[in-house]
């Protein structure tokens, strides 16, 4: 049986082109999703950098109001830059205006940065690397160093304007436990009720994203939540954090069994040739945000010079785990990672410069995936 198969969005500015484009860019892909038989369309958080999609809840208005039937979510709202409240109330409204249609998704993203960042001011004992392994097809590279990250001071100065100052974010699973018991309707502070309306009593079930096998992935376990792992960002630690979600599962009023979701970066074309060379430029791109500057302006494949040696090191593990090819060749890999992580659904990510190339990339996966499709 062929699982669902859905789509994460960053709305990535191309080079040459800016915001209002790229939002544009989202939402027709997301029409074009719809109808080519995608289950759920994810758009992501980021700040600072060239991708458009800042503030999910207001660009999934703007894509439920666009469609009809697909679901549309965050992929996944940073909690540690925001508060309870603020989610169950902004989602419960996009979940009045299309009921039934809304997936909210959270993450521990902000206070993972901000925990990096802890690490990152301590005397440090370097630690073994692991080996890069292949299980059944799927590589595991070697995990990437976050802390070196957090050392960059423009990152961390970009960082410190997330929050209000002086500001500390609650713990990311007191943080879930407040968004259940709001949207239930059995929260309280200091013995005193407090209703969040909208977002009290819907149906909005939140999703937990995670990268490893530590808090997110134990307290969507905990909780009995749909869980996310993004292979596509942190493909050596991903599929740790489904094993650890899947043997700590409690069921809930939610799910009575685990349910997982893995995300993959994929470029497709009409043949293997094309589509690598409209991957080519996804290194310099994933490199932009790995020395701290953000994500750049998506470059061009067309007038690009080779990464220099050091740079690919740098992003050796996002290229090893792209799924890059014609249909055939990326379903093959898709269903490899389906099959090692035991995946109830995947959401793939496709990046281009030219929003054709992208918009043709998910249509033929969903050709090759679902049947014809148009």
């Amino acid at each position: 049986m062929t699982i669902p198969l859905s789509i994460l969005d960053l709305s990535p500015v191309p080079e040459g082109a800016d915001a209002a484009t790229a939002l544009r860019n989202t939402v027709d892909l997301a029409r074009h999703a719809e109808h080519w038989g995608y289950k759920r369309f994810w758009v992501a958080e980021h700040h600072f950098g060239a991708v458009a999609s800042s503030a999910p809840a207001v660009l999934i208005g703007q894509i439920a109001a666009a469609t009809d039937t697909i679901r549309v979510g965050a992929a996944a709202v940073q909690l540690g830059q925001t508060t309870a409240v603020a989610v169950v109330e902004a989602f419960g409204m996009l979940d009045a205006f299309h009921p039934g249609r809304i997936d909210l998704g959270v993450g521990r993203s902000g206070q993972r940065r901000r925990d990096a960042r802890r690490d990152a001011d301590r005397p440090r004992t370097p630690k073994p690397v692991p080996p890069w392994r292949e299980v059944d097809g799927v590589v595991i590279p070697a995990p990437f160093d976050l802390t070196t990250l957090m050392r960059n001071p423009r990152l961390r100065a970009r960082m410190s304007v997330l929050q209000q100052p002086e500001a500390v974010a609650p713990d990311f699973a007191d943080q879930v436990a407040d968004i259940l018991a709001m949207l239930a309707g059995t929260y309280a502070i200091d013995g005193a009720e407090a209703h969040a309306v909208p977002g009290e009593g819907s149906a909005l079930i939140p999703w937990v994203f995670g990268s490893s096998k530590g808090q997110s992935a134990r307290v969507a376990a905990a909780h009995g939540l749909p869980f996310v792992a993004s292979y596509h960002i942190t493909p050596a630690t991903a599929l740790d954090a489904v094993t650890v979600y899947r043997s700590e599962f409690r069921p809930s009023a939610t799910l009575s069994e685990p349910y997982v979701v893995v995300s993959a970066d994929v470029v497709v074309a009409d043949d293997t040739e094309t589509a690598r060379h409209l991957a080519s430029s996804y290194g310099h791109w994933v490199h932009s945000i790995r020395t701290g500057d953000g994500p750049a302006p998506y470059p061009d494949p067309d007038h690009l010079a080779p990464l220099s040696p050091d740079q690919r090191a740098l992003v050796e593990d996002r290229l090893a785990t792209q799924f890059v090819g014609d249909p055939d060749e990326v379903a093959r890999r898709l269903h490899a990672l389906q099959k090692v992580s035991g995946a109830d659904e995947l959401v793939i990510t496709s990046v281009t410069h030219g929003h054709a190339d992208r918009l043709r990339s998910h249509q033929l996966l969903a050709r090759r995936w679902f049947g014809d499709v148009g």
